[in-house]
């Protein structure tokens, strides 16, 4: 006679048996269901290998795409480049512009810009509007022919009208700069917008900072946080520390440090020196984070080697003033000027101060009042009053 306890015991003992071969069933499924996809994988790819072999152009501009990008294949830039090679030597416009990107990126192949240009004609010549933007950036930049921003917003002009976001984003730019055509800030609002609207990055961020700053449309800083989030939503990390600037400094939105770091944080993560900047004065100042003079050092450095002004200038002050780091006058100087020699106004003023204070060198007025006049011209009050003290004294 069996009791109540060993009755429980063997039915659950039968229930987990149940469950187990259940689990063991489904599991061996998902295995022969793998097994039979990868198969078929295969013998899709070995039949558009073969075809491919054949002369298939668009099957080997497809080949070149899946090796490229590591889909059902794995990822190899040679296998990509070689089918790529192929489908464009046969006239194939897709592919003539991948094999430029290849060539100019180095991906499979040494970097060569001559190629990537001539690539990059064939397929533009045909229409192909990546193309277009692509041939547009090479004139822009000048890699593998003479600059010339005619000459890229000529591409620019011709890949934008067909609609192509990054044609859009870059015929904006050289309006919002003036390279290649008169400055028009409306010209540019125009073409970002109509990239923005597909989505680009950039376009957005562009967007927002027109918006931030009312050119060519009325100032409108809601609409400046609009674009800045969608384009940090993307991971761009221009978009994503000027969203951060936004939260810093309450612009569109209540202030929050903590949101102005979170944004900041995302854009260092990526190398973007501005962000690593802004972080650094953050750390400096004890915004959202306890105050850590010897972190903002660190961010101000890594700003400063790759040329920003404003970390070159902040780095410079620490080492004049000896936070975070030995004194070191040399050092400062060294930091203010290269600061200073790309129009930093307030690391000319901070020159300025050094020369008249004789701060680490002989004291020199005339070269203080040179540098307070720079400072003033690029619109830092206390150069002009500097400058204008030193000229009562006789100072010329």
């Amino acid at each position: 006679m069996i009791n109540t306890i060993q009755c429980v015991f063997f039915f659950a003992h039968r229930l987990l048996n149940t469950m187990i071969i259940k689990v063991i069933v489904v599991i061996v499924s998902m295995i022969l269901v793998f097994g039979t996809a990868q198969a078929d994988s295969i013998k899709k790819i070995e039949k558009k290998r073969n075809a491919a072999a054949e002369g298939n152009v668009i099957v080997q501009y497809e080949l070149g795409q899946k090796y490229a990008a590591g889909q059902g294949v794995s990822q190899s830039y040679s296998e990509a480049f070689k089918w790529y090679r192929l489908a464009a030597d046969q006239g194939y416009a897709d592919a003539q512009n991948n094999l430029g990107e290849m060539f100019e990126k180095g991906h499979g192949v040494r970097v060569n810009y001559t190629e990537a240009l001539k690539w990059y004609k064939l397929s533009a010549g045909q229409g192909n509007s990546s193309a277009q933007n692509n041939l547009g950036s090479m004139y822009e930049k000048g890699r593998g022919v003479t600059q010339s921003n005619t000459e890229a917003l000529k591409w620019y002009q011709s890949s934008a009208a067909q609609g192509h976001p990054s044609g859009q984003c870059n015929l904006g730019m050289m309006y919002e700069k003036g390279q290649g055509v008169t400055q028009n800030f409306e010209e540019a609002i125009k073409w970002y917008q109509l990239s923005a609207e597909q989505g680009n990055a950039a376009a957005q961020n562009n967007l927002g900072a027109l918006y931030a700053n009312g050119q060519g449309v009325g100032q409108n800083l809601r609409q400046a946080l609009k674009w800045y989030r969608k384009s940090a939503d993307q991971g761009y990390a221009l978009g994503q520390c000027n969203l951060g600037a936004m939260y810093a400094n309450g612009q569109g939105v209540g202030q929050s440090f903590e949101q102005a770091l979170k944004w900041y944080n995302l854009a260092v993560v990526q190398g973007l020196a501005i962000a690593q900047n802004n972080l650094g004065v953050m750390y400096a100042n004890g915004q959202g984070v306890k105050k850590d003079i010897v972190e903002a050092f660190k961010w101000y450095r890594l700003a400063a080697s790759q040329g920003h002004a404003g970390g070159e200038c902040n780095l410079g002050y620490l080492y004049a003033t000896g936070q975070g780091v030995t004194q070191n006058m040399d050092e400062a100087l060294k930091w203010y000027k290269l600061s200073a020699f790309q129009g930093y106004a307030p690391a000319q003023y901070n020159l300025g101060l050094i020369y008249a204070n004789g701060q680490g060198v002989i004291p020199d007025k005339h070269i203080a009042k040179d540098w307070f006049g720079k400072a003033c011209d690029n619109g830092f009050q206390e150069g002009c009053d500097r400058f204008r003290e030193l000229k009562e004294q006789g100072i010329e």
